[in-house]
């Protein structure tokens, strides 16, 4: 009886655990947890970001009766099955047929083609793609207004952005690319698709580009921070090579663009079926928003690769150097760089460097303030590269002149809002030049240089005609703001020492100016038949221009600058101990740099390249800002 008792109750166990085994293998749903650093892979990992599908795809496929990992394979059989399936809301079977053209995409990517080339079949999966997310975007069940905080929608803008980006730059390296007439439009086929492409909006379409380039595949060093807008449409840089015949001014050769691509239709069925198409070019500084229908949206712009693509391939550093010592393949004149196309309602802020510089100095300024929406919208950059080895009044005169110029090509009649109120910033050398541009010198150079010397005086009467050009000169009216950065106004001492004097002598001037003042210097000097045959010592360069001692920077020192300008100075010092009064930024010492009467001073802990700081790009922005709410001020109608 024990052993029937003990028998039963194992069997009743053994009942009990088969049981549960039976329950936990037949049970429906599982769960686990998601760890904290899956969750944004989880929730918005698509085809773009790894080798898998979105989970909204997957969800669509599974929803339709099919596996994923195939479909990841192979997306062709699963974009025919996700058409035909029924019932399904447009907003999952668009969505997902757009990931999937994608997948199909970069599989029939390069096979068979030269490197960068995309063939017929990728060109044409690029262009579903961006067809079923257009559809998505604009002509689903709900409006994009509805959607704007869905991941999903944003994962939807991205293959579109993508297509979009890939498909302009296919279309551009074509073997045999379509040309633009001169109605700036041309077709390409793809598939049975054509598509117009119109780029009326941007002014440099006569131009056709050497490559275009997708602005987000470009890593900058040396640029602090890449500014561009969120929107829809493919951010670009098109590289147009040296496609300036202007000798005095040039737009920077590698703009920003970006191309929208917008199929033909009102409806839903419309644009799936359309076998029209159009991919439109703009230009992001002068076109923020794109309508389609009733939507307006956000255009899609990149502000910084464009500018840091054009110091990288400038070569500006090397050059510079070699116009200091007067080699090979340096410049001899000014030349006045757009940042953008011109735009006759934006003001101008025209940016000076200084001695063995060129615009790279400016890099962080320039792309601070074209990242800066407020200050995009109310201004234009413009910077001058001069031959730093010139002698300050020779140059000073020559950027005057190619300023002007440039202006009159633009604005021959002068009624531009963009041709008044300007801002000019000048670093070091840069901004002594920019203090002349805005000072009145009456007599007072000419009377200084040949102070106490009536020989002298003589001597430079009978070359006047030549002289005075670079000695008397008037404000320019187009200014009304100036900013100036470590501006040896005064001179300075370091430019007397050994190392700059050895550096002064290892420059050397072009043949030209050397043929052109060395003989009248020489005679103005008193020294005749006498003066070296080359003139080369005779005709002072920038460093000696630059020194304390020198007799144009002491006559010029207190010119008075124009009323109608408003100046700033921003003074770098190297220290923040001592008295202010006896600093210096390790070049330029603070008595030089400062300027009674200015609007605004501000003294910087820095060397002497100080405009690139934060503090100082800070400072600039904070002037340019007030000078837009000043401008308002003034041209808004009072209020009563």
């Amino acid at each position: 009886m024990p052993d029937v008792t003990t028998f039963l109750r194992t069997a009743h166990r053994c009942l009990l655990v088969a049981l549960a085994l039976l329950a936990s293998g037949c049970a429906m749903v599982k769960v686990s947890s998601v760890a904290s650093a899956d969750y944004v892979a989880q929730r918005r990992g698509d085809i773009l970001t790894s080798r898998h599908l979105s989970n909204g795809t997957a969800e669509a496929l599974r929803t339709a009766g099919l596996s994923v990992r195939p479909c990841e394979r192979d997306a062709l059989p699963c974009i025919d099955a996700l058409i035909h399936v029924t019932p399904m809301d447009e907003e999952r079977r668009q969505s997902a047929l757009a990931e999937l053209w994608l997948v199909r995409a970069r599989a029939v990517t390069g096979k068979g083609l030269p490197k960068g080339q995309l063939g017929p079949d990728a060109l044409g999966a690029y262009l579903e793609a961006a067809r079923h997310a257009y559809a998505y975007l604009f002509f689903s069940e709900r409006s994009s207004s509805e959607r704007s905080f869905e991941d999903r929608q944003t994962q939807v803008r991205d293959y579109y952005n993508y297509s979009v980006q890939q498909l302009t730059i296919g279309v551009t390296r074509l073997p045999d690319p379509p040309h633009a007439m001169p109605e700036q439009q041309s077709t390409v086929t793809i598939g049975d698709t054509t598509v117009r492409e119109d780029v009326s909006a941007l002014s440099w379409a006569n131009a056709q580009p050497r490559d275009v380039v997708p602005a987000s595949a470009l890593r900058f060093v040396g640029i602090r921070s890449v500014y561009r807008r969120d929107g829809l449409g493919a951010e670009l840089v098109a590289d147009l090579g040296d496609a300036s015949n202007n000798a005095t001014f040039s737009a920077m050769p590698t703009p920003s663009a970006t191309a929208f691509l917008r199929f033909d239709g009102d409806t839903l069925d419309e644009v799936l079926s359309s076998r029209h198409a159009t991919l439109a070019g703009y230009d992001p500084y002068r076109q923020s928003t794109v309508q389609v229908g009733a939507t307006t949206v956000p255009l899609a712009a990149n502000f910084t690769a464009g500018y840091g693509l054009w110091l990288a391939h400038s070569g500006f550093a090397t050059q510079s150097l070699r116009t200091l010592f007067g080699r090979l393949q340096g410049i001899d004149k000014p030349h006045v760089y757009l940042m953008q196309p011109y735009d006759p309602d934006r003001r101008v802020i025209l940016l000076l460097h200084g001695l063995a510089s060129s615009p790279e100095a400016w890099v962080n300024v320039a792309n601070e303030i074209l990242g800066d929406e407020r200050l995009r919208r109310h201004y234009q950059v413009w910077q001058v590269y001069y031959p730093t080895n010139m002698p300050i009044p020779l140059n000073h005169r020559e950027i005057r002149k190619a300023f002007l110029d440039t202006l009159r090509y633009f604005d021959p009649d002068g009624n531009a809002a963009a041709s008044r109120d300007m801002v000019i910033v000048g670093h070091s050398m840069g901004g002594v030049i920019a203090r002349l541009m805005v000072s009145s010198s009456g007599d007072a150079v000419w009377n200084g240089i040949v102070e106490g010397d009536t020989k002298r005086r003589q001597r430079m009467e009978k070359h006047a005609d030549k002289l005075k050009p670079y000695l008397e000169f008037q404000p320019m009216p187009q200014f009304t703001e100036a900013i100036f950065i470590a501006a040896p106004h005064r001179g300075t001492e370091f430019a007397g020492n050994k190392l700059a004097r050895l550096i002064a002598n290892l420059i050397r001037l072009p043949p030209a100016v050397l043929t052109s003042l060395g003989g009248m210097i020489a005679d103005v000097n008193g020294m005749g038949k006498d003066a070296p045959k080359e003139g080369v010592r005779l005709v002072p360069n920038s460093i000696d221009n630059l020194s304390a001692d020198d007799a144009f920077i002491r006559a010029a020192a207190n010119l008075p600058i124009s009323p109608a300008v408003r100046y700033h100075s921003i003074i770098a010092r190297r220290s923040a101990e001592g008295p202010l009064d006896a600093s210096d930024d390790g070049l330029v010492p603070y008595w030089s740099s400062h300027l009674d009467g200015a609007a605004s001073e501000k003294v910087i802990v820095s060397g002497h390249s100080v405009q690139e700081t934060p503090a100082a790009i800070l400072e600039i922005r904070r002037i340019l800002d007030e000078s837009i709410d000043r401008d308002r001020a003034t041209t808004s109608p009072a209020t009563p």
